[in-house]
């Protein structure tokens, strides 16, 4: 949250000068002091479902220290699940038209498993996530979306469909920041890592047809970070900052798994960025095992993640914190409006 300009000291016009975030006075006194209501639409497979609520709670939680975060977890009816994932939503989750009714100030989309359709439109669940998108455009301050969900954001607003890969996106990749006075970017390190796992990209030419702002970008990995051309209302990220230090470890070994059982034929590579040399090792050395026939030696996992550093950890905290506190700054105290009175919606963090 940011401070409070109360009296004429000079530091505080220095401070806003640097591009640092102060609030007039005028601005605070017209601030309700509540708590903030964040849809989750979580639209993983059922494998990654609580792994990825766990992820992103996480994330938020520890992104924030002020204002109280109430979650509105749900999903899309359409997708397939199984009895245990479906029971878990049944018991813990509401539905689209519960969310509805009560309003929200800010959404988060989850990505989706991609890993073997290149043309993501035919998915079932398309059709209804575009149908959430449309609502949050009218009713939502602002829209956070991950990966798969930024594809689909700007494939339906925008009209740039996401392009397929040759080769996947895996690893740990190091970002710079491109748009270092956008707010949502405020003490973040100029260059950061971030993680990224897909086949499908939206590459930096499709972002600037679209007329959105890249606020960060890789030279391998291409754009993380995008935001809309009002700049707040639809946050795009091609990379996953929820991740914790074993996602990728994970998906790791289940690509090990798939070829050891025959489901996958090429040798899954390293995660760029990711293994450390001592890790590496460990991990060619279990692949070797595998070449050379012993397709039941046991994976590693406790060894090489004990070998394994988080590099992104605090520029994803930094980024959601500063989007939670602009929402926080803008939402209208009742849920159901979309900003403040006397905020122009076309241009939200025009006096932030």
């Amino acid at each position: 949250m940011p401070i409070v300009q109360n009296s004429n000291l000079p530091t505080y016009e220095r401070l806003r000068s640097e591009g640092r975030q102060v609030l007039s006075s005028n601005r605070a006194i017209h601030q309700d002091i509540r708590e903030l209501h964040i849809g989750f639409l979580n639209i993983m497979p059922d494998a990654a479902l609580e792994a990825t609520e766990r992820q992103f709670f996480r994330l938020i939680g520890e992104s924030n220290r002020v204002a109280q975060i109430h979650l509105h977890p749900f999903t899309l009816p359409n997708i397939p699940r199984e009895s245990e994932a479906q029971a878990h939503i049944e018991k813990h989750y509401e539905t689209f038209d519960q969310i509805k009714a009560e309003g929200l100030d800010a959404l988060i989309i989850t990505g989706a498993n991609e890993e073997t359709n290149p043309h993501v439109s035919e998915e079932s669940f398309w059709a209804p996530l575009l149908d959430v998108l449309k609502w949050a455009q009218g009713h939502v301050t602002s829209t956070l979306c991950s990966c798969l969900a930024s594809h689909a954001a700007l494939t339906h607003i925008y009209g740039q469909p996401p392009l397929w890969r040759d080769n996947k996106c895996w690893g740990v990749y190091s970002h710079k920041v491109m748009d270092r006075a956008h707010p949502i970017m405020r003490w973040m390190n100029t260059k950061f890592d971030a993680p990224h796992s897909r086949f499908s990209e939206i590459t930096p030419d499709q972002f600037e047809r679209a007329g959105m702002r890249i606020l960060a970008q890789s030279e391998e990995a291409g754009v993380h970070m995008a935001v809309s051309p009002d700049g707040f209302r639809l946050i795009c990220f091609q990379g996953h900052p929820e991740y914790d230090s074993f996602s990728l470890l994970k998906e790791y070994r289940r690509d090990i798994g798939w070829y050891q059982d025959g489901t996958i034929t090429h040798e899954p590579p390293f995660p760029h960025g990711y293994f450390s040399e001592n890790a590496e090792k460990l991990a060619q050395a279990h692949k070797d095992k595998l070449l050379t026939g012993d397709k039941d030696a046991p994976f590693p996992e406790k060894e090489i993640g004990a070998l394994i550093d988080n590099t992104w950890a605090d520029s994803a905290r930094a980024a959601v914190g500063n989007w939670i506190g602009l929402v926080y700054q803008t939402t209208h105290f009742d849920r159901k409006k979309l900003f403040m009175d006397g905020i122009d919606p076309n241009d939200p963090l025009k006096d932030l």
